[in-house]
């Protein structure tokens, strides 16, 4: 792959399901532009998945082509990034296992998102060192091959900010063979879900990118909205509305000026304002649909797109490892 300017970006999604609006409004978009800009790493991270689903470990494969499907109908393309499966690329174990030995415990102890996490899904086992360790399988993941941007929610800014420090241990220790990567957040970095919470598989709130267009439309025409706009000729306030989050995300600033301003001066209804969030988002995923039918008819195609980045991955990956391997002198 010809690299692009100096700079390269890393980033990975868990196979826990298929991707929501959260996904797209996130990270995929963004992906979207990285990619004609940069050397783009994008990888089905399935050891992360491992780590919270091992219960459910033989789903893992399944979600894995669900995700793939999804990028690759969305728009990412295998000539422009390369898209492979992390697990078929050992040197991300190597790295995480090396890792592992230099990092303090306190450091993964005070993890915001472990203790969230444990507290918001009580019906799993999160009590493990494969979740309690996750900050450093992501450092490697990104450090294998010397990434200096990463494309990351706003949830996962402290796990950066952890591989950042990871990195300059390891650089002081050592040598200084690793760049400290930087964080690019997503302009919408919280898409909210059809309870009010955020928008996740977890929670059983997402609405997903295959959903045909009447679930879409079911789904977010029962959502709630400003709650201090009980009637219809009560004026609310856009940025209190849990919907608002998906105007933002997804309709054009023109619509959205004309949303607000309708809100405020109670001249359009909470359904008709839902109505223009269904719309835009019928226009952009129509040919996401099609894509998708034709991968869900040939999903050899996918398969082989990601055993081909497999490849491409590993000749970078090796030639890291082989370096740092002589750097700690292994």
């Amino acid at each position: 792959m010809k690299k692009k300017k100096d700079n390269i970006v890393f980033s990975g999604m868990r196979p826990t399901g298929p991707l929501h609006l959260g996904h797209l409004a996130g990270p995929l978009l963004n992906w979207l532009k990285l990619q004609k800009k940069y050397s783009c790493f994008f990888s089905v991270v399935n050891w992360h998945a491992f780590s919270s689903e091992y219960m459910n470990s033989k789903e893992i494969r399944l979600h894995t082509f669900e995700v793939a499907a999804d990028w690759l109908s969305i728009g990412l393309d295998p000539e422009k990034s390369i898209l492979f499966i992390q697990s078929e690329v050992k040197e991300h174990a190597e790295l995480h296992l090396l890792l592992s030995m230099i990092i303090p415990i306190p450091w993964l102890l005070r993890v915001p998102t472990f203790k969230e996490a444990q507290r918001e899904i009580p019906d799993k086992d999160l009590n493990t060192y494969g979740f309690l360790g996750y900050p450093v399988l992501m450092t490697a993941d990104i450090i294998l091959y010397k990434a200096n941007l990463v494309p990351v929610g706003e949830d996962q800014a402290y796990h950066l900010e952890l591989a950042r420090e990871i990195v300059r241990r390891f650089n002081r220790l050592f040598k200084p063979i690793f760049p400290e990567p930087q964080i690019i957040l997503s302009k919408v970095p919280k898409l909210i879900g059809t309870d009010g919470r955020k928008m996740s598989k977890s929670y059983n709130n997402a609405i997903y990118l295959k959903d045909p267009l009447e679930t879409i439309r079911k789904k977010i025409s029962t959502m709630m909205t400003d709650t201090k706009r009980k009637r219809r000729t009560d004026p609310g306030e856009p940025e209190d509305c849990p919907v608002f989050s998906l105007h933002k995300a997804f309709v054009s600033d023109r619509i959205r000026k004309e949303i607000i301003h309708g809100c405020r001066t109670a001249s359009i209804g909470c359904l008709e304002c839902k109505n223009f969030v269904i719309n835009a988002l019928s226009e952009m995923l129509t040919p996401f649909w099609k894509k998708r039918a034709h991968f869900k008819k040939r999903p050899q195609d996918v398969w082989d797109i990601l055993e081909e980045g497999n490849k491409k991955a590993r000749q970078y990956a090796q030639k890291t490892i082989e370096e740092v391997r002589k750097t700690i002198g292994l």
